[in-house]
């Protein structure tokens, strides 16, 4: 059959346009790599993500993501026309929950990636991508997060000013906010925590008229 027959044969009745005929072990072969590469995933988001709360919600859209994504390029890769009508049905879809963490896109793009390779049965090419792209997120993490920013909260009366002072001068801070109050002052400022050294804290805390002193670890986005 020349490329002219090809056209239209396709034309004329294209759902025997078949690519190619999916066997059980083939379809249990990719779904099991996609979801392998999905606990992958799940485990480094779990022990290595450092926003401000953990999702488990999002940690397990993750795994769906990966295994769901697996499943649809199985199924649109046995048949061209499939393939343009759910190109066409994926076009509609609209995302409406906002991602905070910008990383957190990252995890979702990974799983996706994963299940897109699983899919289109290319394991070694999954399985080789995720542990290296793994390995990759756990070395950032031990770089960065080895001085780790951290927001300061500090509640005192006006006359504990000059003490407050003295006490921020000896660490290295950026002041964020200050909140002048009726007979109060509150001030936030930023530093940085080297390997939860936090004793800094203790003759902040004893300085005369100081209320509390609250230390919360900053990501840059609390919204």
């Amino acid at each position: 059959m020349d490329r002219f027959d090809f056209l239209l044969e396709l034309l004329l009745n294209p759902q025997i346009i078949v690519l190619e005929e999916l066997q059980p072990s083939s379809i249990m072969a990719s779904l099991s790599v996609a979801a392998f590469c999905g606990f992958v995933i799940f485990l480094v988001y779990r022990f290595f993500h450092k926003s401000v709360l953990y999702n488990e919600s999002f940690n397990i859209l993750i795994v769906m993501v990966c295994v769901v994504t697996s499943f649809i390029i199985l199924t649109i890769g046995t048949n061209l026309v499939l393939t343009l009508g759910m190109v066409g049905a994926l076009s509609i879809v609209r995302f409406r929950a906002a991602v905070k963490d910008p990383l957190d896109v990252g995890f979702l793009f990974w799983g996706v990636s994963s299940g897109l390779t699983a899919g289109a049965r290319l394991h070694l090419v999954a399985l080789i991508g995720t542990s290296f792209i793994a390995m990759l997120y756990i070395l950032f993490v031990f770089i960065r997060f080895d001085k780790r920013a951290f927001l300061l909260i500090v509640r005192y009366s006006d006359c504990a000013e000059e003490g407050v002072m003295s006490q921020l001068s000896k660490i290295r801070c950026k002041l964020k906010n200050k909140t002048l109050g009726m007979g109060y002052t509150e001030i936030t400022v930023e530093l940085k925590v080297h390997r939860n050294d936090t004793s800094f804290l203790a003759p902040l805390r004893e300085t005369q008229n100081v209320e509390n002193v609250i230390l919360v670890e900053y990501s840059g986005d609390y919204s």
